[in-house]
């Protein structure tokens, strides 16, 4: 950091600069905060969305309804503090690395190349805006995921730290991004970083991914206790002797099994065999097999052999050394939008196994540097694989036309391959549908004017905070949308549709949330005294312009 000259300061700046210096932290990460242009901006204009109709991709009206957004994130996310606030189950996001070299990273539409003194810092300044807002999007059970290398790994995991508390520290996975590869130095790196964080840690479930489906198949019985597997009670060659072991079992029909030989003694006790069958359901059974008995014991799925409730498999680690590789990547979207289109993506099969940490397969995925669009691969190949529900969320800006010309066209592709796919198939695994929005903006100053062009703007945010998009009655003054759940929303944009909405209401007789334009902080709820059963009453702008104030105070 250069060094500052106080010579010129009057005592007022100096007072000033001496009064932030006892504020400091003892300790964590400090940096000089630098004003960023997208930020300042939002003083003057506030962000919205405007859909874009033509590229709106449907295959199926029962299926989610995924979004990206056009537009940069802090707007994105900007909108998203408002429509998802605690509605998000797993962020991942693949920041800029801030490598310093010619086109890894801009702030303010400059290139911060090694020799800016203040590299670290914009970098910091840029990350902590982003992070801040995503955390308040995650669910008190949600997961962020965040790729990184050695460039700036200390400082993230101190900013994460300060953002999501220490605490909340899940892991620091290590990727292995490539196999052998030339050095850039003197040691050749193979790997990046994956700062793994929850919302709040005591909530969060990790799937146990080693539950695969072949490891479910064999446990192909179940009784009262759960689904198990048969294991002969008798063991392979090759144990030491133990006099415990060796005993005479009687069968169902009164017969006797004789003792094993000595090198092929049972897995329990006689005793431990006695007990089993007594137990309710037993953990012991008797089969036979080519006309002769045989003793089994069962292993269960979700209890030990004392009838303990566990947690069977090898549970997720640190180590990712075959999750796909920096040139899978690069493989999965080559074959899909062709060659030298965007460089180093990640591989599909990374994303997707970071997603399956979390149990919830209708999780709503955030990625809000989405690039090239691997996320939104994932979350659409997950859903076609495991018939799940998932929804994803991402956001990337339009620089060098990544969005219309790569993203985009990626997530397109891949809609059109799954349906390929699933002709002559079960309907679950076709793939879901998209939303293109566009980050769009109104003039901030709070006059009557700017709030009645907030409203008319604002329909497309309302619909995204809802999950509510089919538009089925569309009045002079008023529109109302329903979904496939049979909800229903209400938009009124002035005074005049007040009157002709209350009478669809009365005809659907179904409880609405209903959005009222009104210049201050009332829904008329004096114009809805005799529906206030069937309405939700909510003020817009002052609804929307209430989370923006406290974003961009």
């Amino acid at each position: 950091m250069p060094k500052i000259n106080y010579e010129n300061y009057s005592k007022d700046e100096l007072l000033k600069e001496i009064k932030k210096l006892q504020k400091r932290k003892k300790y964590g990460i400090v940096w000089e905060d630098k004003p960023e242009q997208v930020a300042l901006l939002c003083k003057e204009k506030l962000p919205f969305l405007a859909e874009d109709k033509s590229k709106e991709i449907v295959t199926d009206k029962e299926k989610p309804i995924n979004i990206l957004i056009e537009g940069d994130n802090y707007h994105a996310l900007s909108v998203l503090s408002y429509t998802h606030k605690g509605r998000i189950d797993v962020i991942y996001i693949d920041p800029p690395y801030n490598t310093g070299n010619g086109d890894s990273f801009r702030y303010n539409d400059k290139i911060v190349d090694k020799e800016d003194a203040y590299r670290h810092s914009k970098w910091l300044s840029f990350m902590e805006k982003r992070l801040k807002l995503a955390r308040n999007l995650l669910k008190n059970n949600g997961i962020v995921f965040i790729s990184i290398d050695e460039n700036e790994v200390a400082q993230l995991k101190l900013l994460c730290d300060e953002i999501f508390g220490e605490k909340n520290l899940v892991a620091i996975h290590v990727w292995r991004k490539v196999v052998g590869g030339k050095s850039q130095g003197k040691i050749s790196t193979q790997h990046e970083y994956i700062i793994t964080y929850a919302k709040n840690e005591p909530s969060l479930i990790i799937a146990n991914l080693s539950l695969t489906e072949s490891l479910l198949k064999k446990y192909k019985y179940e009784d009262k206790r759960g689904k198990y597997d048969l294991r002969e009670i008798a063991q392979g060659k090759g144990l030491s002797y133990s006099e415990s072991l060796y005993y005479e079992i009687e069968a169902p029909d009164g017969s006797v099994i004789p003792k094993p030989p000595k090198d092929k003694g049972y897995r329990w006790s006689k005793e431990k065999w006695l007990w089993g069958l007594k137990q309710d359901p037993p953990f012991c059974v008797m089969k036979k097999v080519k006309g002769r008995w045989v003793p089994f014991v069962k292993q269960y799925l979700d209890y030990d052999n004392e009838g303990n409730k566990i947690e069977r498999g090898v549970w997720p680690h640190t180590w990712l050394d075959d999750h796909g590789f920096t040139r899978t990547g690069t493989k999965n979207l080559d074959d899909l939008i062709g060659e030298g289109k965007f460089e180093h993506p990640k591989p599909v099969k990374l994303i997707k196994y970071l997603v399956k940490l979390h149990p919830n397969n209708s999780a709503v995925v955030l990625d809000f540097f989405v690039g090239s669009g691997t996320t939104a691969q994932a979350i659409l190949e997950l859903n076609n694989e495991e018939k799940g529900n998932r929804k994803f969320i991402v956001c990337t800006n339009n620089e060098n036309n990544i969005c219309t010309e790569v993203c985009y066209p990626r997530v397109k592709k891949v809609i059109q391959n799954l349906e390929k796919e699933a002709k002559g198939k079960l309907i679950e695994n076709t793939p879901g549908n998209l939303k293109y929005f566009r980050a769009d903006f109104v003039d901030a100053e709070p006059t009557d004017k700017n709030k009645k062009k907030m409203v008319d703007k604002s329909t497309e945010m309302l619909c995204l905070k809802e999950d509510c998009f089919d538009e089925v009655i569309k009045g002079n003054n008023f529109k109302i949308f329903e979904n496939k759940q049979g909800k229903f929303l209400g938009i009124v944009y002035d005074d005049d549709g007040i009157e002709p909405f209350k009478k669809e209401v009365k005809k659907i007789k179904k409880k609405f949330v209903v959005y009222v334009f009104s210049l201050d902080e009332s829904a008329r709820e004096e114009n809805f005294e005799d529906m206030k059963d069937l309405v939700d009453l909510k003020p817009i702008p002052a609804v929307i312009l209430n989370v923006y104030k406290r974003i961009f105070k």
